[in-house]
């Protein structure tokens, strides 16, 4: 079975497609920056360049992308992220803030088998890549 770095909760499954059919594609960005920058934002998918450096983790719900900044991928790389939504609001650039509710990520650490394997596949893809 393949590893995943970032998963949704069954909340955010449903608060994601909630998005979708208001926004139409989506993403996620989790830059580390100030304010909720180290939060996970949601955006209109068309609306938000990646940067070079972005790492892609994955594509939780089947095709949402769910981008990092390079420097915050250094940091979170040994980790399996969980997007979870609780009640408050966040910095009000993601696209939930009106919803009165915000993404949030939990983590732990891999375990030795999902490092084994992932070390055995590519390196996740980086914004360069689109730009070629």
């Amino acid at each position: 079975m393949p590893v995943h770095r970032v998963e949704l909760t069954g909340k955010a499954t449903e608060l994601l497609r909630a998005l979708e059919a208001q926004h139409g594609p989506v993403m996620f960005h989790q830059s580390g920056g100030c304010c909720d920058g180290s939060a996970p934002m949601c955006y209109p998918r068309n609306e938000f360049r990646v940067g070079s450096a972005d790492v892609l983790l994955g594509r939780v719900d089947a095709d949402t992308p769910f981008w990092m900044s390079a420097d915050q991928y250094e940091y979170w790389k040994h980790t399996h992220l969980t997007v979870d939504v609780v009640p408050g609001r966040g910095s009000g650039f993601s696209l939930e803030a009106p919803e009165g509710v915000r993404f949030l990520i939990r983590s732990r650490l891999l375990t030795d088998d999902e490092v084994l394997a992932l070390a055995a596949e590519p390196p996740p893809a980086t914004g360069a890549e689109l730009e070629g």
